[in-house]
């Protein structure tokens, strides 16, 4: 049976907002935004339709909604990386490996990501968690790349947003953008091999970019 507003209090409203989400989510992601239906993701998740607009105002509302919780899920797990007792190039492929491993364990990820990529390149959209909690991800990267430093593993002169940046490229492409990557790697993005191929890939190609041992090779050139 179809849920009411209000019903169950606030711990009830709660618990109806994350069903509704979650069946978001999954629509948006195999539909995009504009073939997503408000009454397929109110069925799923066991409410009516006038309770999805009556939380989240629209269709849009609610696409933001999922937009933002997804890279709140995945802001905080990075930031919450217990790297900080390890060598600094394993707590750096730690990282970059959990980059990409966010997407290669949520099959709905990579969809939702080139959605939410052509929305925000189309709308002005409020702040949210993900521009909110960045600072913190540069800051645990700053840290490794400064013990890296002093260690004599990495070069001194990395600046840690660009790293973020060029890193979380280069590993999620891989998923959000299948065709060209399969076309110019040779590998089937969805098989095994071309995943953990590309995981050991992207994670060594970042690791020499920032390497004391690859400033030496480029100064003796």
């Amino acid at each position: 049976m179809a849920v009411k507003a209000g019903e169950g209090g606030e711990q009830g409203k709660r618990n109806t907002m994350n069903r509704l989400l979650a069946a978001a989510r999954v629509e948006f992601a195999r539909k995009g935004l504009a073939g997503a239906r408000v009454e397929e993701i109110a069925r799923e998740a066991g409410v009516t339709k006038q309770l999805v607009y009556h939380y989240y105002g629209s269709k849009e509302g609610l696409f933001v909604a999922v937009l933002d919780e997804s890279s709140s899920n995945i802001m905080s797990e990075l930031v919450n990386l217990k790297v900080e007792e390890l060598a600094p190039p394993q707590a750096m492929r730690t990282v970059l490996n959990h980059f990409f491993d966010q997407y290669r364990f949520d099959p709905f990820l990579g969809s939702l990501a080139l959605e939410g990529i052509r929305y925000h390149d189309a709308h002005q959209t409020p702040r949210n968690h993900f521009l909110e909690m960045a600072p913190a991800l540069i800051n645990k990267l700053d840290g490794i790349l400064l013990r890296g430093a002093a260690s004599g593993d990495f070069r001194a002169d990395i600046n840690p947003r660009l790293l973020l940046a060029s890193a979380s490229l280069v590993t999620t492409g891989w998923f959000t953008n299948r065709y060209s990557m399969s076309a110019l790697a040779g590998l089937d993005t969805d098989s095994a091999e071309g995943m953990a191929t590309w995981r050991q890939y992207s994670a060594d190609f970042v690791l020499a970019s920032i390497s004391l041992g690859a400033k030496k090779n480029a100064d003796n050139t």
